[in-house]
């Protein structure tokens, strides 16, 4: 199983995507993952994964994902429950530090998917909805958000569920079958 959850900054979609997460993996068993894309660059990024790590319950498994996505999934045990939290900052770490372009993105966002059905992990990915501001003025941010909207409608259409979060309340736009147990 694979969820997408997306909903604009500090909307609740983490929350939304921790209960998620716990809701399946109690249904499926096998450990909890929680697959972390920041790296604390700045003092508000470490506040902000502090917060985090505080508001999460027990029982998670920390791994750093700052770009490899499916490389990350590989010591992760089959048939585990995982959070990726966020594609958003993934991607813009892969354009803009490892230098990827959007064929190159497509194709890890692609692996993490086919290591996750691989390995019959319930996956549930995390990532802000960006185009619901105004229009950018600059090339270079249309060039994020264009590569960061191609990842979010591969995630949509290979996820069996879509949610989006808005100020704190879950819109399931697509809904697939539970976690058999």
């Amino acid at each position: 199983m694979i969820a997408f959850v997306s909903g604009g900054a500090r909307s609740g979609k983490s929350a939304v995507a921790e209960r998620l997460t716990l809701d399946w993996q109690r249904q499926q068993g096998g450990p909890r993952v929680y697959l972390a894309t920041a790296m604390a660059s700045d003092s508000e990024m470490a506040v902000r994964i502090e917060r985090h790590r505080r508001e999460r319950s027990s029982g998670w498994i920390t791994r750093e994902a700052p770009l490899g996505l499916g490389n990350a999934l590989a010591p992760v045990a089959d048939g585990a429950t995982v959070l990726l939290d966020c594609l958003t900052l993934w991607a813009s770490r892969a354009l803009y530090e490892a230098g990827f372009d959007e064929e190159q993105g497509y194709a890890e966002l692609t692996e993490l998917l086919c290591v996750a059905r691989a390995k019959s992990l319930a996956l549930v990915v995390v990532s802000n909805d960006l185009n619901e501001d105004l229009p950018p003025r600059d090339a270079e941010t249309w060039r994020y958000l264009a590569f960061l909207q191609r990842l979010h409608r591969q995630l949509a259409m290979e996820a069996d569920r879509v949610v989006e979060v808005v100020a704190g309340m879950a819109i399931e736009w697509k809904c697939g079958e539970e976690p058999k147990q």
